[in-house]
C-alpha cells in the first residue's frame, strides 16, 4: 500500500488552495462574501496536517491535532458569521477535493487498501465536522448568554427610566391639578359676582367663560394621561360588588341626559332584558359607560343615541352604546383605541374638548373587567360600540 500520508503531505498546499477557491466562489457559502483569502483559509491546513498523522498510522498525535483544529476552525466561523449549513458545506467539499486529488494513486491499491483509505479520510472528516460544530455550538451559546445579559441590564434599565418617568408624569399632573382647579374655581365665583353686578358693567362675561372653558378642557386632558398612566403601569385594580344594572344604566343617563338635550339629540335607555345584577366594579363600568356615551353626544349632530343591556348567558352580559352620528371610516376602526387617535373627517376639526385617550382608556378598563369591547360604524351611519363582559367578575 502506497504511503498516502506523504501524498497527501505534498498535496497539502494545493489541497488547501483549491478548497478555499471552493469555498469561496460556492453559492451555498454567502458568509464568505467578502472575506481575504486568508480568512477562509483559517485553521483548514491543520485539519489537513491531522489527516496526514491519521495515514501515517500516527494515533497518538492524530486525535489531539483534529481537536485543536476543528476547535478553533469551529470558533472562528462563528464569529465570522457562518451558519452550521454553510460550515458541513465546506467540510463536504474538502472531503470531495481530497479524493479528486488522491484518486488516481488509490485506483492503483487494492479494492481493500483504497476502501482502508478512504475510509480513513472519511473519519477524519467526519471527527472534524463534530468538534468544529461543538465550539462552533458553544461559541453562540456564549453569544447569545451574553446578549441575553446586555438585554437584561437594558430591560431593567428601561423599567427604571419608564417608572421615573410614569412618576414624574403623576407628580406633574397633580401640580397642574391644584393651581388649575383653583383658577378655575376662583373664575367662576368671579363671573357669579359679576353678574350680580349692573349690567352696565364693561366686563366680559364671555372672555371669563373662555377661560373656565379652557380651564376645564386641561382638567379633562390631565385626568385621561394620569388614567392612562395608571393603566399602562398596571396599577389599576378592581374591587367587584353586586350591583343593579337598571340603577347605575339610570344615573348615567340621567346624568348625560342635559349634555345631550343641548345638541338636540336624544338619550334613551333600553334594558328590558338586561341581568337584574351582576358583580363587577361599579365605579370602572361608570366611567367605560359615561366615557363611551360622552364621544357619542361628541360626535353625532343630529338623532338618537341609545344605551341598551342584554343578558347573553349565564356567564355573559352587554352593553351597546348606539349612535347616529358621523360614523368611523373602517380603515380608521382598527387604531382607533391607540392612544391619541381621534378619527374624524377630513372636512371636520376634533372637539375642542377630546385628548384622544377616551377610548384608550375603556379598552384597558374592559380588559380590567375581563370584558372585550367591539366596534361596528359606517361614515354618515353611525357607531355602536359593544361591550362583552362577565356577570361575576373575580378580584
Amino acid at each position: 500500500m502506497q504511503d498516502f500520508s506523504q501524498l497527501l503531505k505534498h498535496k497539502k498546499l494545493a489541497i488547501t488552495e483549491q478548497w478555499i477557491t471552493a469555498v469561496a466562489e460556492s453559492q451555498r457559502i454567502a458568509s464568505t462574501e467578502g472575506l481575504p483569502r486568508s480568512a477562509i483559509r483559517d485553521h483548514i491546513d491543520q485539519v489537513l496536517a491531522a489527516l496526514v498523522s491519521v495515514l501515517a498510522r500516527d494515533q497518538d498525535n492524530e486525535i489531539a491535532d483534529i481537536v485543536k483544529a476543528s476547535l478553533r476552525h469551529g470558533k472562528a466561523r462563528a464569529a465570522q458569521g457562518f451558519n452550521p449549513a454553510e460550515i458541513a458545506q465546506e467540510y463536504h467539499l474538502l472531503r470531495s477535493l481530497l479524493r479528486q486529488n488522491l484518486w488516481t494513486e488509490l485506483m492503483q491499491e487494492t479494492t481493500k487498501d483504497a476502501v482502508r483509505a478512504i475510509a480513513m479520510i472519511d473519519e477524519v472528516i467526519d471527527a472534524a465536522i463534530s468538534v468544529c460544530f461543538q465550539s462552533y455550538m458553544e461559541e453562540r451559546t456564549a453569544e447569545l448568554q451574553q446578549i441575553q445579559q446586555q438585554l437584561h441590564l437594558t430591560v431593567q434599565e428601561l423599567q427604571r427610566l419608564v417608572q421615573v418617568s410614569q412618576d414624574n408624569v403623576s407628580l406633574l399632573a397633580h401640580e397642574l391639578k391644584t393651581p388649575l382647579s383653583a383658577m378655575i374655581g376662583y373664575a367662576e365665583l368671579f363671573l357669579r359676582q359679576q353678574r350680580k353686578v349692573s349690567d352696565t358693567t364693561e366686563l366680559s362675561y364671555d372672555a371669563i367663560e373662555r377661560i373656565i372653558r379652557a380651564g376645564r378642557k386641561l382638567v379633562y386632558l390631565i385626568n385621561d394621561a394620569l388614567e392612562f398612566s395608571q393603566s399602562d403601569d398596571g396599577q389599576v385594580c378592581v374591587k367587584p360588588v353586586a350591583i343593579s344594572i337598571a340603577a347605575v344604566l339610570n344615573d348615567i343617563v340621567e346624568t348625560m341626559h342635559l349634555l345631550a338635550e343641548e345638541k338636540g339629540l336624544t338619550l334613551t335607555l333600553e334594558i328590558d332584558q338586561a341581568p337584574a345584577s351582576v358583580t363587577t366594579d361599579s365605579l370602572k363600568l361608570q366611567q367605560i359607560v359615561i366615557n363611551l356615551v360622552s364621544n357619542a353626544i361628541r360626535y353625532t349632530d343630529t338623532g338618537t343615541i341609545t344605551v341598551r343591556s342584554k343578558t347573553l348567558s349565564a356567564e355573559s352580559w352587554s352593553i351597546s352604546i348606539i349612535d347616529t352620528g358621523i360614523g368611523i371610516a373602517s380603515e380608521d376602526q382598527s387604531r382607533i383605541f391607540n392612544p391619541f387617535v381621534r378619527a374624524t373627517p377630513p372636512d371636520r376639526l376634533p372637539p375642542a374638548e377630546s385628548s384622544g385617550l377616551g377610548l384608550s382608556i375603556v379598552e384597558r378598563l374592559v380588559k380590567v373587567l375581563h370584558g372585550n369591547i367591539y366596534l361596528t360604524s359606517q361614515v354618515g351611519i353611525g357607531s355602536t360600540f359593544t361591550l362583552i363582559l362577565p356577570m361575576h367578575l373575580q378580584a
